[in-house]
């Protein structure tokens, strides 16, 4: 194992163990001021819900086109992202001329019933999710992965607090209706242009990112004063990496390392199912107190998570103000 990918074993923590808090924060500082990435084992998710979203992504990816394009991606970015419709503009991360990636998406959100108000009352992000006719089982299989990871990445609020110097409960109002966006992507065995990726290098929107391993490689990460590396797999195990909202809100001090996904090998597909978490929608995320100081004064002006993910996806998807205008 790559000693730039340090592996976090959250048994001890997640059973109470005295001291296991403060030693797994103090581990999970290190990586997110060092890293901005680090696997986590010992998590308690049973690995037979992941193989049932994975199977479920690619029943989804192998329907006719037509089917897929009837869930298309709108401006609650949620639905379906053919391949070649997105453009890594957002990042910071510059490799040369931004290309079209090659990946394809489904993505979905908190799965919000058609009467909730927020559906009723068209709030941007709270939407009720576009989910394909005729799959049986899809649903069910996305709702109890998200459900599964919703849970894990709240048990891990005190370990971010912790690790930032601040009280154990810090995060439990800003993460009472936690926002997330769970993604089915594809990356289909397409030849890739020069300077084109599956996903082109980037770094995530969200406070935290949870991306459960599979056996196909293709993720690769920059670590700090380093080259392009592929990420290892880790078999049942979670690659977890820091996101732009938390590198905001801690004013620079949690890292958001660059990372990318190659175009998949000739005759491969590959499958990837991240989970990108974040505070509540509409909940103010303003500079962390422990994060600034008179020789370190907040970077950013206070921000929703609404706000900052309108700019992100008018800044990376052809789709995001198409419905919203007609």
């Amino acid at each position: 194992m790559p000693d730039q990918i340090p592996v976090l074993d959250l048994s001890d923590f997640l059973a109470g163990k005295l001291g296991a808090l403060e030693q797994t924060a103090a581990d999970l500082r290190r990586a997110c001021e060092r890293v901005g990435f680090y696997f986590i084992t010992g998590h308690g998710v049973d690995w037979g819900i992941v193989d049932g979203a994975f199977e479920a992504s690619r029943r989804f990816h192998a329907l006719p086109l037509e089917r897929k394009l009837a869930v298309k991606a709108n401006h609650h970015n949620t639905g379906y992202m053919p391949s070649r419709t997105s453009i890594s503009r957002a990042s910071k991360v510059y490799d040369g001329v931004r290309k079209q990636n090659l990946v394809a998406a489904y993505s979905v959100k908190r799965d919000l019933p058609p009467d909730h108000p927020d559906v009723l009352a068209e709030k941007r992000f709270r939407a009720a999710n576009p989910w394909p006719e005729d799959l049986p089982g899809f649903r069910e299989a996305c709702t109890r992965t998200m459900d599964a990871l919703e849970g894990l990445a709240k048990s891990m609020l005190p370990l971010y607090a912790v690790a930032l110097n601040l009280a154990p409960d810090f995060f439990e109002e800003a993460f009472q209706k936690p926002q997330y966006s769970f993604r089915l992507a594809h990356y289909p065995p397409l030849e890739a242009e020069d300077n084109q990726f599956g996903i082109a290098p980037h770094t995530d929107s969200s406070f935290m990112t949870l991306l459960a391993q599979n056996e196909v490689p293709g993720l690769q990460i920059r670590p700090p004063d380093g080259d392009w590396m592929d990420a290892p797999v880790l078999s049942e195990a979670f690659l977890v990496n820091t996101g732009d909202l938390l590198h905001r809100w801690s004013n620079h001090r949690f890292r958001p390392t660059p990372h990318r996904a190659v175009a998949s090998a000739p005759g491969v597909d590959r499958y990837a199912i991240p989970f990108f978490f974040d505070a509540s929608n509409d909940y103010v995320m303003e500079c962390l107190p422990t994060c600034h100081g008179p020789d370190n004064p907040p970077r950013y002006d206070p921000i929703t998570y609404s706000e900052y993910m309108e700019w992100f996806g008018r800044q990376n998807y052809a789709h995001f103000n198409q419905d919203a205008a007609e």
